[in-house]
């Protein structure tokens, strides 16, 4: 039996301005979009990574009740969930891309670590890094 992570969700304060940012910025693609009365499956997906989605979702019911979905967006405002990561080829070249796209970085690269890394927010406040693929190691990359 196969067994893995298929979808990882990250919380956002409108689903249509993130799917839009996710797929014209970012290069994603739509994978679902269903809907059951007021609540809306959204994932989308890297097309280097196609077994992983990522799920775009709005705090609120059927599973959070009214206090814990404001409390959830409260947060997501402040930025303060975990970050997400992106590989990419060449993070200064990413950086101008995605800058010239209008996403609002917070750091822009910075060689570290023995690598080059910058970070960016999404419209809902999650935020980004990008680093730079060190030689012999993959990852999910940024759509070029």
């Amino acid at each position: 039996m196969t067994q893995g992570i298929n979808v990882v969700g990250v919380y956002v304060r409108d689903q249509d301005e993130a799917l839009a940012f996710y797929v014209d910025k970012l290069g994603f693609r739509v994978h679902t979009d269903i809907r059951n009365g007021s609540y809306r499956w959204l994932t989308v997906q890297h097309p280097e990574q196609p077994s992983f989605q990522l799920g775009l979702f709005q705090p609120g019911p059927p599973v959070h009740d009214a206090a814990t979905a404001q409390t959830l967006r409260e947060v997501l405002a402040k930025g303060a969930m975990p970050p997400l990561v992106l590989m990419v080829d060449d993070c200064r070249a990413t950086y101008e891309r995605l800058n010239t796209l209008g996403v609002e970085f917070t750091q822009a690269p910075m060689a570290r670590y023995g690598t080059v890394d910058a970070g960016f927010r999404d419209p809902s406040g999650n935020g980004w890094k990008v680093i730079e693929a060190v030689a012999g190691k993959s990852g999910a990359k940024v759509a070029q």
